[in-house]
């Protein structure tokens, strides 16, 4: 089932999920581990990428974590940095764990890891109209290799924070265009 959503390259990009509810915002959740570093600096970028290519409001941009350990808390204080260091809004962040009745409420599901993806799958299954709605944000990186991750900063430095914006934006930008295409 796993590789059913695991979308391989920028070329699988092209197929965009369509709305689930034409008409309504089209809604993504942007997920990594702890939501405190990579899925939080993805929303921010992505929301700042669709405002400027005019399509704030007609997408919704949320994150969450796999995993319980952070929530309830802020951004880590070094994605914080970062997202600020770029010209980015950091504030106002608390950390929350996805739940598997919250999946059919989005119309795309970007794991920043095939560890996130398989967690996904695993509160997918037996939702089979899911598959095509969970993969990888680096799928819409036209410089991403096939199966490309955003790596996890948090053990790192500065510099993590930083590769991690830079692989974040690169993939938001193409998949707001892709959005821009589609809606």
């Amino acid at each position: 089932m796993l590789g059913a959503m695991t979308f391989s390259g920028p070329e699988s990009a092209a197929n965009l999920p369509p709305p689930r509810h034409p008409g309504q915002p089209y809604r993504i959740c942007v997920v990594c581990l702890g939501n405190i570093c990579r899925s939080p600096m993805a929303e921010r970028v992505l929301i700042a990428q669709l405002d400027r290519a005019g399509l704030a409001g007609r997408v919704v941009v949320d994150s969450a974590g796999t995993g319980d350990w952070h929530i309830g808390q802020p951004m880590d204080t070094r994605a914080r940095a970062e997202l600020t260091r770029r010209g980015h809004d950091a504030a106002g962040h608390e950390a929350r764990q996805i739940q598997a009745d919250w999946l059919d409420e989005y119309d795309l599901l970007l794991a920043m890891d095939r560890a996130n993806l398989a967690g996904l799958a695993a509160l997918a299954a037996g939702q089979p109209d899911l598959a095509g709605r969970i993969m990888l944000l680096r799928a819409f990186d036209p410089g991403a290799p096939d199966g490309a991750e955003v790596p996890d900063p948090y053990y790192g430095g500065a510099e993590d924070y930083a590769e991690v914006f830079d692989l974040v934006d690169a993939a938001a930008k193409s998949l707001v265009s892709h959005l821009s295409d589609a809606l």
